[in-house]
């Protein structure tokens, strides 16, 4: 009876509050903001006050009945307030501002104890849902016409779309699919996924499937769960209590879902950034037949399965969208078209560019295009000269600031390569080990996947391995132009003099005016990068690079020269130097790399190595050595320079489509510090040196893909460190070497389509170390006798692929 009695104080003391904030609100001036804020509070609170004979506590509320009705009296006092009182005016105010935060604690306490009596209750889900139905019931608004308070269901797509038909067509194909519930639609920024979202849920086929129950929810960089499932509710027409915590949160997003996905339902979650994968398992964690999750992003987050990626767009759409953004006509004049095809060929197909370009042309005299085409097409970029472009792109590298610096570090490092051209990640490799200290090749390839999947660059690999061994001789990168323009631009904001990148490009003869107007000052880059056409024939200027770890030279001549600044570079570590020209290039003044102590790693791209294996000079810190279709065949024969001497320490050699490799020279057996020998890819090799037995510190021995090669040595066997050997696809292999149960160190076999090979030497039960053997199911079955005395082998039958459309992404 006492608590009936306190219950009813409290609700008679809070009407009587209610009544007086509404009646002086309306009589005074003075207050009123102060009134308003209370009357909000109050609003707050009602549905609580109805529902609370229902709670099972109600301490305090006393205390609470007795506030309120000294806030009665305060209330009208405020209505004798003058405004020329000030005194009493300041007092009052802080008065009211003291009854305000009362009654919000009054609120919170019932907030709590409403959540503690759910809690008391969940002993099912059905429990659950029956406390939020009776939540939510008291916090349905009613005025319809204020449900959605001007948001729109789903916004609408610009006026204006091109080259979107398609994707919109792929979209609903992998989305409706009855075993997808979440597809992530992933670009780079600017590149159209918010607009063909938009489309998406425009499109006829998906608003007669999903009707009224589409979602569209734009997310912030670092999104509250409370506010979207809030907001959720509020399309709905509904309103929910804020949440005391994320598990509160949850179980009405699980509501929501449950309840709205009686009908197929669509939610379209716009612009979700890294580090929101927790969020997004919340959404994707509830299977239903009829729920959809589209999410659009620049990141990938592949563990919610295959993404859909949106392309560039085509010529044709790209000229459209231009057209339409610079409000041309068809009374254009040919001279504006043609300047037109030309600012859409430098823009590559990039939505935004094209977007901003053309408004930023739109009614401009002709002397203007002229003007910009002109500088954009000798190098100047166009993120310079549009602020919002510029803006949009850089977005994309924030996170990465004081998330992952290392990260963002390797972004820029992508512009020392040229454009339009595919980066080896070999190259990436040797650089990212001395500048980052990524020793392990796997960290540099986890850092090309993580720029994958932000859609800052896209890796590719020329054959699917399905367990990379750790050699990437056969991964590549690719960029979208702008986004090596926004490398670029990063890598030059500060002065020359202290930048950590240096990038320069040459067109013939023209070098860039700072370098000709150097006055012999240090740069302190720790990258040089210098491309080259094949109109460049002047001698480089001297430069000072002291602090300079990584040259990178690129050119398309018959015959190029080592600066000769190079050998005052003493800190030099990585060398790599890549012909884009068709046929190897002849390399000369490669004897200046001999004052270069501290040089570890050197990679040479269509060179022709008898050119240099003549002047080799001794190269004691060299470690590692790539040939990638170079020209090998006659590189160690008369009057070349005994390999041993010139690189004594070298510890991983790496030939790589060198199609003129016919028989491996016998003095590179010499190299006894050897660890690493690749030679991949080298169709033409028949033979290796009989001596091959005499590199006794080899620990990996890779032969992929030498399909001619005939066998194996014998004095194979006496590679006793040897851990690792890869014969795979080479087809002409007949049997393996007969004592090959000698090499005692063997861990791990790769025989895959070695078509032509019948029986294994019983030597194989010999092998105490070997634990993985990779095969195909033909090769499989000359296991098999041995495997009751193997116990500890593992074989792994891949089943071939015969699609062979791999054969059209080997270089050429």
């Amino acid at each position: 009876m006492a608590l009936a009695v306190c219950v009813g104080a409290l609700r008679a003391a809070f009407q009587m509050l209610l009544d007086a904030v509404i009646a002086v609100k309306a009589e005074t001036t003075v207050f009123k903001p102060h009134l308003g804020n209370i009357k909000s509070t109050l609003d707050s609170l009602q549905p609580m006050i109805e529902e609370i004979e229902k709670y099972n506590s109600k301490e305090g509320l006393e205390n609470y009945t007795m506030q309120m009705e000294a806030g009665v009296n305060l209330v009208r006092k405020c209505s004798k307030v003058g405004v020329w009182r000030c005194c009493r005016k300041y007092r009052y105010t802080k008065k009211l501002d003291e009854l305000d935060r009362c009654i919000q604690r009054l609120v919170d306490v019932l907030k709590v104890q409403g959540i503690r009596d759910v809690r008391e209750t969940l002993v099912s889900l059905r429990n659950i849902e029956t406390v939020l139905h009776r939540i939510e019931g008291n916090f349905v608004m009613q005025n319809q016409s204020e449900k959605i308070n001007g948001w729109p269901a789903v916004p609408e797509p610009p006026p204006v779309t091109v080259g979107l038909d398609v994707p919109v067509k792929e979209l609903k194909i992998k989305l409706l699919r009855d075993d997808v519930s979440m597809l992530v639609l992933t670009a780079a920024g600017g590149c159209g996924k918010t607009t063909l979202a938009k489309k998406f849920c425009q499109d006829q086929e998906v608003k007669d499937k999903f009707k009224d129950n589409i979602f569209f929810v734009t997310l912030s960089k670092k999104p509250n769960l409370d506010l979207i499932v809030h907001e959720l509710y509020q399309r709905k027409g509904s309103q929910v209590p804020a949440f005391q915590n994320e598990v509160i949160a949850v179980n009405w997003l699980q509501l929501f879902l449950k309840e709205t996905g009686q009908s197929p339902l669509l939610i379209v979650l716009d612009d979700v950034w890294s580090g929101s994968e927790s969020l997004l398992e919340k959404f994707d964690q509830f299977k239903m037949s009829n729920y959809k999750v589209l999410v659009t992003s620049r990141f990938a987050f592949p563990r919610f399965g295959s993404p859909y990626h949106l392309e560039s767009l085509n010529d044709a759409d790209a000229m459209a969208l231009f057209r339409h953004s610079a409000s041309l006509d068809d009374k254009t004049s040919y001279a504006r078209e043609d300047l037109s095809r030309k600012i859409v060929e430098l823009c590559k197909g990039f939505p935004l560019a094209i977007a901003e370009v053309g408004r930023s042309l739109r009614c401009q005299p002709i002397e203007i295009w002229q003007k910009k085409v002109m500088e954009w097409s000798k190098g100047s970029s166009i993120l310079a000269s549009n602020s919002d472009l510029l803006a949009c792109l850089e977005s994309s590298l924030d996170a990465l600031d004081t998330e992952k610096p290392i990260l963002k570090e390797c972004f820029l490092d992508l512009c020392s390569f040229p454009r339009d051209q595919r980066i080896s990640a070999a190259n990436l490799v040797d650089m990212w080990a001395e500048l980052y200290g990524l020793d392990e090749p796997s960290l540099s390839i986890a850092n090309l996947y993580e720029l994958t999947t932000q859609s800052l660059a896209n890796l590719v690999a020329t054959r699917n391995e399905r367990e990379p061994d750790g050699y990437y001789t056969e991964y590549f990168v690719t960029q979208h132009d702008m986004l090596r323009e926004l490398a670029i631009h990063q890598a030059s904001q500060d002065p020359i003099e202290q930048r950590k990148r240096l990038i320069i490009k040459t067109c013939g003869d023209n070098l860039p005016m700072w370098l000709a107007e150097q006055k012999h000052q240090p740069l302190q880059a720790r990258i040089l990068s210098i491309s080259t056409d094949g109109a460049f024939s002047k001698k480089w200027p001297n430069m000072q690079l002291p602090k300079a770890e990584v040259l990178v030279l690129n050119f398309e001549t018959n015959s190029y020269a080592l600066p000769e600044f190079v050998k005052k570079m003493d800190n030099l570590k990585v060398l790599i130097v890549t012909n884009y020209g068709f046929l190897p290039s002849e390399l000369n003044n490669f004897q200046l790399l001999g004052s270069s102590s501290n040089l570890k790693s050197i990679r040479l791209e269509r060179i022709s190595i008898p050119s240099i294996s003549k002047n080799l000079k001794q190269l004691k810190s060299i470690q590692k050595i790539s040939l990638f279709m170079c020209s090998i065949g006659q590189a160690f024969g008369k009057g070349s320079i005994q390999i041993l001497d010139a690189l004594p320490n070298l510890a991983e050699m790496h030939i790589d489509y060198c199609h003129d490799l016919v028989e491996l020279p016998a003095e590179l057996c010499d190299l006894i510090c050897l660890k690493k020998l690749s030679i991949t890819n080298c169709h033409n090799l028949s033979a290796l040196p009989e001596k091959i037995g005499k590199l006794v510190s080899l620990e990996v021995l890779r032969l992929r893909s030498c399909t001619d090669l005939l066998e194996l040595p014998g004095s194979i066997m006496n590679l006793k460190k040897l851990n690792f050997l890869d014969i795979s696809y080479c087809l002409s292999i007949k049997e393996l070497p007969e004592h090959i149960g000698e090499m005692c160190s063997l861990k791990k076999l790769n025989m895959r389509q070695c078509s032509r090979l019948r029986d294994l030497p019983a030597s194989v039960l010999d092998l105490e170390q070997l634990k993985n053997v990779t095969c195909d199911e033909e090769t499989e079955l000359l296991w098999q006798p041995f495997l009751p005395l193997l116990k500890n082998v593992h074989i792994k039958a891949v089943k071939e692929d015969i699609n062979l459309n791999w054969l059209h992404k080997l270089p050429s």
